[in-house]
């Protein structure tokens, strides 16, 4: 079961493997999970315990002095609320330390994102001629990015992938990929980013990227973006007017500097996790701090910096143009990168 324990210093959560365990089995799991040492340690189901200032004050809560009492027979038992005083106070930077707080990051070291056009419009025409939005489609941005931050895609490399409506399930191809960087670092350009797509039917009421989403772009910019502060994450779906008319629309977004370090970290719930049944958050294996509250459920929306768009054209802007193969040989049953030399 869980016990909640409060603190001057926050509130935290206790792991008690046996509901009947004694007070002198809490303060020793107390100790071992929280690095309080039991002899430091007084605890009460009185709140009033955190406002004493003297040790006599202190020594006046007794409801559990008696080490060998079991919690369920004081009133203790899963979810339970009990409050701990002992002699180590805090230092702020020790605060600092314990609480990850989450808040929206308001500027974004991208200033621009532009992308060739020919380039966005091999990728949206596929998508919706032949994909006709039902199924996700991602792709790798190639480019440049210049000292003021702004970011120029100039191709898109669509690797082997699978998608649905809700997921896509990436087949990478890690000599097909040194290729793609080989060629890209030739023309002088680098992996700048990441695109997907989101599915005409998808659910997308209430939220910009779904958990999912986040998780994926997250994992792109960590595994492939090599530190670059001026990773983006572009989205474009198929907007659908009141009067039946239809639009693609591209939308470029940073990830927070906290969305990517929680990643990194290990604090996302992985798939194992199974669906959430609110899409529109992300939910975290420990609790962080947003606002006043603790919480283990993050609105995506705090881990989105949108950024700037715009265009261009380049003189071989498009993936054929450059007489490579991509992205049509992830296109269905083509040829490989090795095929076509």
């Amino acid at each position: 079961m869980i016990v909640r324990v409060r603190s001057r210093d926050g509130l935290e959560r206790v792991t008690v493997p046996n509901p009947n365990a004694t007070v002198a089995e809490l303060k020793t799991l107390i100790e071992s999970q929280l690095k309080v040492p039991a002899a430091q340690q007084t605890l009460s189901m009185d709140k009033d315990l955190l406002l004493c200032k003297t040790p006599d004050e202190i020594r006046r809560f007794t409801d559990l002095s008696n080490p060998w009492s079991t919690l369920p027979s004081l009133g203790i038992g899963h979810g339970s609320l009990i409050y701990l005083s002992y002699d180590h106070t805090m230092t702020m930077d020790d605060l600092i330390a314990k609480q990850v707080r989450v808040s929206r990051q308001e500027t974004s070291p991208c200033e621009s994102v532009s992308f060739d056009r020919s380039a966005a419009d091999a990728f949206q025409h596929y998508v919706n001629d032949s994909l006709a939005f039902a199924v996700k489609r991602c792709g790798f941005m190639y480019g440049t990015v210049s000292d003021a931050g702004r970011v120029e895609v100039d191709f898109i490399y669509e690797p082997p992938q699978s998608g649905t409506e809700a997921e896509i399930y990436l087949l990478r191809d890690s000599t097909e990929e040194a290729a793609v960087e080989a060629v890209a670092a030739g023309l002088g350009m680098r992996a700048v980013g990441f695109m997907f797509t989101q599915a005409v039917g998808q659910d997308k009421e209430g939220y910009t990227l779904s958990e999912t989403e986040v998780r994926l772009a997250a994992q792109m910019q960590v595994e492939c973006g090599r530190g670059l502060e001026q990773w983006v994450t572009a989205v474009v779906k198929l907007e659908v007017s009141e009067d039946g008319g239809a639009d693609v629309h591209f939308e470029a977004f940073q990830l927070s500097e906290m969305c990517v370090k929680l990643f990194r970290d290990g604090w996302f719930l992985g798939d194992e996790a199974g669906p959430g049944t609110d899409p529109k958050v992300t939910r975290l294996k420990k609790e962080v701090v947003v606002g006043v509250k603790d919480v283990k459920e993050v609105d995506n929306d705090f881990f989105l910096v949108p950024v700037k768009i715009s265009d261009h054209q380049r003189g071989i802007s498009t993936l054929t143009q450059m007489s490579l193969p991509w992205p049509s040989v992830c296109r269905g049953k083509s040829l490989s990168l090795k095929d076509s030399s």
